[in-house]
């Protein structure tokens, strides 16, 4: 499968965007064509391409699916332009995907599909995502354990303290006569 993890489409702008980090009122933004930065406000219609699947004769297939077929079938190369004819379009779709739903796949979602790979293939974002044999996993998992139970003794064995020497307590501070 493709790794499409922090990449996103913005309604009403062209292009895909790297997500780099998050602001105080959004997400800040690098375009994978122009390397621009923006700063996306929370407001705004916002799509990760991870989470974009289409329809099916059976159960939807995700993007990133269907964009390592794209892979495998170019072997890495790019896709169709999709400015391309609607029957060339449709029937390399057919190639890739034999299964799409005819009655509720445009050639518009194709076009657009074709439009992110060849935008994610000229940039360098089309990666494999890296897949961890079981044992790989399960030694990931322990390695995870042990490092949190020895946090969890090294903070209890750390006491806090004031510059005047007296140890530190947390809750509500009094205040005031009784």
């Amino acid at each position: 499968m493709i790794d499409l993890t922090g990449i996103i489409s913005i309604s009403g702008q062209p292009g895909l965007f790297k997500i780099i980090a998050q602001s105080k009122n959004g997400i800040i933004v690098e375009g994978l064509a122009d390397k621009k930065r923006v700063n996306v406000y929370a407001s705004t219609k916002v799509s990760t391409l991870s989470d974009i699947s289409m329809f099916t004769t059976g159960e939807d297939k995700a993007i990133e699916e269907i964009m390592f077929s794209i892979f495998e079938k170019e072997n890495g190369g790019a896709a169709i332009d999709n400015k391309a004819d609607d029957k060339t379009i449709e029937t390399y779709f057919g190639e890739v995907l034999p299964d799409y739903d005819k009655d509720r796949v445009y050639v518009s979602n194709m076009r657009k599909l074709f439009s992110w790979y060849n935008a994610l293939q000229v940039s360098g974002n089309l990666k494999k995502k890296e897949e961890k044999a079981e044992g790989e996993e399960k030694t990931a998992a322990v390695k995870a354990e042990t490092k949190t139970a020895a946090k969890k003794t090294i903070a209890k064995d750390v006491k806090t303290k004031t510059s005047a020497g007296v140890k530190k307590t947390a809750g509500v501070r009094k205040t005031g006569t009784a």
